[in-house]
């Protein structure tokens, strides 16, 4: 059973930082692309960064970019995103999601791109 769980969230001032994680079980997901999503109340999800299968690529949200830093370690089976100077704007729940295809060359900035979801984890920042 494939599993995906995020950790990491919280209430931080704005300026501030947090680092999430996201534990994937279940399967290996070495070779799959894996990204970020994350929705705000009464909004839809949207994309906030991934990384390709390798590590090599990474691909963000133009309203991220330059403050956040999507990251994996193969070995943990678990891919991270570092974020710095936090906004009011970045409040949201946040949810990893594991690629369809197998070394896909995508840079996965779409929802149907995905098939395993995590459950989300809070993100609250505060003005």
């Amino acid at each position: 059973q494939v599993q995906l769980v995020e950790s990491g969230g919280g209430l931080v001032q704005a300026g501030g930082s947090l680092r999430l994680s996201c534990a994937a079980s279940g399967r290996s997901f070495s070779s799959y692309a894996m990204g970020w999503f994350r929705q705000a109340p009464e909004k839809e999800r949207e994309f906030v960064a991934s990384i390709s299968w390798s590590g090599a690529l990474t691909y963000y949200a133009d309203s991220v970019k330059g403050r956040f830093t999507i990251s994996r370690d193969k070995g943990k089976n678990t891919v991270y995103l570092q974020m710095n100077s936090l906004k009011p704007e970045d409040t949201a729940v946040y949810s990893c999601a594991t690629g369809k295809r197998r070394y896909g060359a995508s840079d996965y900035r779409t929802e149907d791109e995905y098939d395993y979801w995590g459950q989300g984890t809070q993100v609250t920042v505060s003005s």
